[in-house]
This record gives structure tokens, C-alpha cells and sequence, in this order.
């Protein structure tokens, strides 16, 4: 495996990881600002906590694969690297 593959990989794990929360953040903030403008309520905190909460929701949901994906990839990393030094 090659440093640029190793690169690749990173940059695909993180998209891959950061999606759930950014979806969710979006979906959520939609209806927010949907709800906001239908009540004519502009209140900040009230567009931050449904936001704050979908992301908790999602890392309790997800959380267990997302940190076993980031867990593999980092122990495939750490010895790949390794070996590649070896040699």
C-alpha cells in the first residue's frame, strides 16, 4: 500500500464518517428554518439544540460502527506503514 493509496483511503473514511452527522444537520436544519419561518419565531437557540440533538442521536446510533471503521482503518494504517518502512 502505497502512501497515496493510504491517502485516498483516509479521505474516503472520512467522508464516509462525517456523512450521518452532515445529512442529519441538514435534514434537521431545514425543518428548523421551515418551522422558524412558517411561526415567524427567530429565536438562534432553537435552530442550535435540534441540530445538537440529531447529532447525539446519530452518534448513539452510529457511533459503535463509525468508531469501529475508524478503528480498523487506522490499525491497517499504522501497519502498512510499519511494513513499508521494513522494508
Amino acid at each position: 500500500m502505497t502512501s497515496l493509496d493510504l491517502w485516498h483511503q483516509a479521505l474516503a473514511l472520512i467522508a464516509t464518517v462525517a456523512a450521518p452527522f452532515l445529512v442529519v444537520a441538514l435534514v434537521v436544519g431545514l425543518l428548523v428554518a421551515l418551522f422558524q419561518t412558517a411561526t415567524q419565531l427567530q429565536e438562534s437557540v432553537l435552530s442550535f439544540v435540534p441540530k445538537l440533538a440529531a447529532a447525539l442521536i446519530v452518534l448513539a446510533l452510529a457511533g459503535h460502527y463509525l468508531f469501529d471503521r475508524l478503528t480498523r482503518f487506522t490499525t491497517a494504517a499504522i501497519t502498512a506503514t510499519t511494513e513499508e518502512r521494513g522494508s
